[in-house]
C-alpha cells in the first residue's frame, strides 16, 4: 500500500469527510523520483464543527502519527467545516514553491 493510500484510508475512517483530497507534492521538492514524502491534504468534515484550527490539525496529526514519524517529511493541511468549504468556493490554497534543496 502506498503512503498516499494509507493517508486516504486513515482520514476517511477517522473523519468520514464529505470531501477529501490527498495530493503527493513530493515531485515539487528535491527528493528522488517516485518519493512519497510531501503531501497536501484538504479535508471537509462535520467532525471539525466547533473546533479551532489547532484542534483540527492536532486531530489529523494524531491520526497520521505513524506516517509522520516514519514516512512524511511535510504535510500541508487545509481543514474545513462544510460551511467553510462553501465559503472558500470549494477550493484550498496552492502550496508555496519549494525553497529548499537544490531546486
Amino acid at each position: 500500500m502506498t503512503v498516499q493510500s494509507t493517508i486516504e484510508n486513515k482520514l476517511n475512517e477517522a473523519f468520514a469527510p464529505s470531501h477529501l483530497d490527498v495530493v503527493n507534492e513530493s515531485n515539487n521538492h528535491n527528493v528522488p523520483a517516485g518519493s512519497e514524502s510531501h503531501f497536501k491534504v484538504t479535508i471537509v468534515s462535520e467532525v471539525f464543527d466547533g473546533k479551532r484550527l489547532l484542534q483540527r490539525h492536532r486531530a489529523v496529526n494524531k491520526t497520521l502519527s505513524d506516517e509522520l514519524a516514519n514516512d512524511i517529511h511535510a504535510l500541508a493541511m487545509h481543514t474545513y467545516t462544510q460551511a467553510e468549504w462553501v465559503e472558500h468556493n470549494q477550493t484550498s490554497p496552492d502550496s508555496p514553491d519549494c525553497l529548499g534543496g537544490s531546486k
